[in-house]
């Protein structure tokens, strides 16, 4: 089985930075793509940004400049670093990753999701 783990989230002034991990674990063969999605109250879940194993990126047009998704290949893990935050950055982020595992099953994971609170 395959797991994915946050961390990283918490409280911040407006201006101020977080980085988020996500560490993938489990009988996994490939990782596809990784990427962060998130959710704040009354909204729908948008997809923030994600990385590809060939380190190609996309973002949703409210976070580029500020925020930077990498991808260690080696550990399985994927990383947001997030600057110049927002109020309306404030969220439940959730990691997921496109992956085969050794069973040669392609699935879509998600994380528990860590929230992020950017306070004005």
């Amino acid at each position: 089985q395959v797991q994915l783990v946050e961390s990283g989230g918490g409280l911040v002034q407006a201006g101020g930075s977080l980085r988020l991990s996500c560490t993938a674990s489990g009988y996994i063969f490939r990782i596809h793509t990784m990427g962060w999605y998130r959710q704040a109250p009354g909204k729908q879940r948008e997809l923030v940004t994600s990385i590809t194993g060939g380190n190609n990126t996309n973002y949703v047009d409210s976070v580029k400049g500020r925020f930077t998704i990498s991808m260690d290949n080696a550990k399985n893990m994927v990383y947001l670093q997030m600057d110049s935050l927002k109020p309306e950055d404030t969220a439940v982020y959730y990691c997921n990753a496109d992956i085969t595992d050794y069973r040669n099953i392609r699935n879509l994971y998600r994380g528990q999701g860590t929230q992020v609170t950017v306070s004005s």
